[in-house]
């Protein structure tokens, strides 16, 4: 059982990454091979709307995505986190999911247990979770579950019990829930 965590924020070591490796930590500890990317790491163009791969079923830009599109299809779990900018997600977020578009004619993440981490400094946090929310619906993904927290400063995160304690829960959800579909069991 593998899960993917992506890290959405252009800041290293900010409170959206500490959440997601508080998942990917307790995951892990369940007996899950994890994995973490970091998007801001990545050379991802936005989508142009070409629609090319709606025929071919591949996009036609050659970036860091070719790499990402193998790692989704082998997670069985996946977890995106990002901080809230302008009461929204990050731009690397947005380019990143856009970039999926490929993924929709055949919907090979359909299954895919999936979670989010959202992180806000005071507004946005419910709009951007219900962004993820309609993303992981259009492709056919199983929602486990997620987090918002608040917080301004960066790792000041590590200090909120109930968020640290709901990105375990997460970890936990999401190994459950993984085992639970590779056994035909409802979720």
């Amino acid at each position: 059982m593998k899960v993917l965590g992506i890290v959405c924020s252009p800041r290293k070591g900010g409170n959206t990454e500490v959440l997601v490796g508080e998942v990917l930590a307790n995951a892990k500890d369940l007996g899950a091979e994890i994995e973490l990317e970091f998007i801001a790491n990545k050379n991802i163009a936005p989508c142009d709307g070409c629609e090319s791969c709606m025929a071919t079923g591949k996009c036609k830009v050659e970036d860091d995505m070719q790499e990402l599109y193998s790692k989704l299809m082998e997670a069985d779990g996946i977890i995106l986190g990002t901080p809230v900018y302008f009461w929204g997600m990050t731009s690397q977020a947005k380019a990143f999911l856009d970039r999926t578009f490929v993924f929709r004619k055949e919907r090979p993440l359909r299954n895919k247990i999936a979670g989010v981490i959202v992180v806000a400094r005071l507004r946005g946090a419910s709009e951007t979770l219900g962004a993820f929310l309609n993303y992981f619906y259009i492709q056919r993904m199983t929602v486990i579950g997620g987090v918002i927290a608040y917080a301004d400063k960066r790792g000041e995160v590590r200090q909120n019990k109930l968020a640290m304690d709901e990105a375990r829960g997460l970890g936990r959800a999401m190994v459950q829930a993984i085992q639970r579909y590779e056994k035909g069991r409802p979720i």
